[in-house]
């Protein structure tokens, strides 16, 4: 849990805090949201591999490795000096992240019977919920009476005592497995998806040029070639051999699809709440706390009942929760109330907490014994490439309904709407939202398809 909750809280608190670090280092609107999309990168292209080393080396010893690496990152993002300083140090931070995410579900399921599972991983998704708040409640005070770098200073004693507890109480238990590195398929990944992000992201500030498409191309290009080694590759990055189970492959997609349709979610609403509303970032962070709240409490119940009756009903019916919230979503106008913010952000909070400790659980359940590290590293990566390019999808939104450098500006804080700029961006969030509803959807469609197919099987 404390693993979960430090993870987001660092997420929401450097959300927070761009605004004064775009002015304190003295960086580009583009370069500062490679603070956010850098971390999930690092997080995405490292957690298969790192969750085998898991499997190698001890599930435990990785995970407490995990928090000294984010305790360092941290204390490195602290002192960064420049762009290139604070964005390579949240790499590193990211590299943590990933080890102690890819090998927390291996240790859960190897700590806790299946029929206990849901309510672990429902306990930490209360932890992220519980995380989320404090992130906000923390940066807001940090970013306004603190220099900007506590919020990363706040994370050394918060992964110290994690440490120390996993130090005391974990112990590995599972038989290690030797197996090969795939660093020519951890290279290919990375690459690939760095060369598209750069090509969406840059796509947000600038109109579509020879530079970009190349990176587009070069990136889709590297993505084919990864795939062709991870099929001749004895121990791939990705495990291609896990979605021969029957229940694992649509449990996979659902997971990315349902983090391409909300990661987005958190960054469009505050966008609408600062660019079109002109609240200040506490203030429009504020507004969603309540949803932070009421997810905590709705994970552990989530977590019991998906133990009762299998994870297809609750975590099909998070996502259509979820489809509810992005309807709710879609009637904020530049003259709505702003409750329709603040409804919709619970709605969907009670869908989440539904939907992850219930999916987890299928993925956990349904793999070896012997791969539970994979199979982990392998969920959180299907997660993390959903939120990378929701991230960017949601700028790229932004950037098609107004000025490209105002949707930066309104995304960290930086700069208003008025006029008929703000009811163009709201009308563009509008559609935007109906889309992550199809996509939702289709995720729906997938976690109800995987109970059939464990049945036929």
């Amino acid at each position: 849990m404390i693993g979960v909750l430090i993870s987001a809280v660092d997420g929401t608190i450097v959300v927070l805090a761009l605004p004064v670090i775009e002015e304190d280092l003295h960086i580009t609107l583009s370069a500062v949201t490679w603070v956010v999309v850098g971390y999930l990168l690092a997080v995405t292209v490292l957690s298969t591999q790192l969750g085998r080393f898991g499997d190698m080396f001890g599930r435990v010893r990785m995970y407490k490795t995990g928090f000294l690496v984010f305790i360092i990152g941290s204390i490195l993002c602290a002192l960064a000096w420049n762009a290139p300083s604070i964005i390579g140090f949240r790499l590193v931070q990211g590299a943590g992240a990933a080890l102690i995410a890819a090998n927390s579900s291996a240790i859960i399921s190897e700590l806790y019977p299946p029929k206990e599972r849901g309510r672990a991983f429902g306990y930490n998704a209360l932890g992220f919920s519980f995380g989320s708040v404090i992130g906000v409640l923390l940066g807001g005070l940090m970013v306004t009476y603190v220099p900007w770098q506590w919020i990363f200073w706040i994370n050394v004693p918060i992964g110290a005592v994690a440490l120390l507890l996993a130090q005391r109480v974990l112990r590995d238990q599972g038989e290690r497995q030797r197996r090969r590195f795939d660093f020519l398929g951890m290279i290919t990944l990375g690459l690939g998806l760095f060369g598209i992000l750069w090509a969406m992201t840059g796509l947000a500030s600038r109109p579509l040029d020879g530079v970009l498409a190349g990176y587009l191309a070069g990136g889709i290009v590297l993505l084919v070639v990864f795939g062709f080694i991870e099929v001749r590759h004895p121990d791939p990055t990705l495990d291609l051999s896990l979605f021969r189970i029957p229940t694992m492959t649509p449990s996979l997609l659902a997971s990315l699809l349902q983090g391409v349709g909300s990661f987005a979610v958190l960054f469009l609403v505050i966008m609408y709440l600062q660019g079109t509303r002109g609240m200040d970032p506490i203030d429009a962070s504020m507004l969603l706390v309540p949803g932070y709240l009421l997810g905590a409490v709705v994970g552990p119940y989530a977590g019991r009942l998906t133990d009762r009756v299998g994870p297809v009903i609750p975590a099909t019916l998070g996502l259509g929760v979820s489809v509810a919230a992005m309807a709710i979503f879609a009637q904020m106008t530049a003259t709505s109330d702003l409750w329709l913010a603040a409804v919709g952000n619970l709605v969907i909070m009670i869908g989440g907490s539904l939907f992850f400790p219930a999916n987890t659980a299928a993925v956990m359940g349904a793999a070896p014994p012997e791969r539970l590290g994979i199979a982990s590293g392998v969920l959180r990566t299907f997660s993390s490439i959903g939120m990378v390019f929701s991230f960017t999808t949601a700028i790229l939104v932004a950037s098609h309904a107004i000025p490209r450098n105002l949707a930066f500006a309104i995304f960290v804080g930086t700069s208003r709407l008025d006029g008929r700029l703000a009811v163009v961006f709201a009308e563009s969030l509008r559609a935007a939202f109906y889309a992550l509803m199809g996509i939702m959807i289709l995720a729906a469609v997938f976690s109800a398809i995987r109970g059939t197919r464990r049945n036929k099987g």
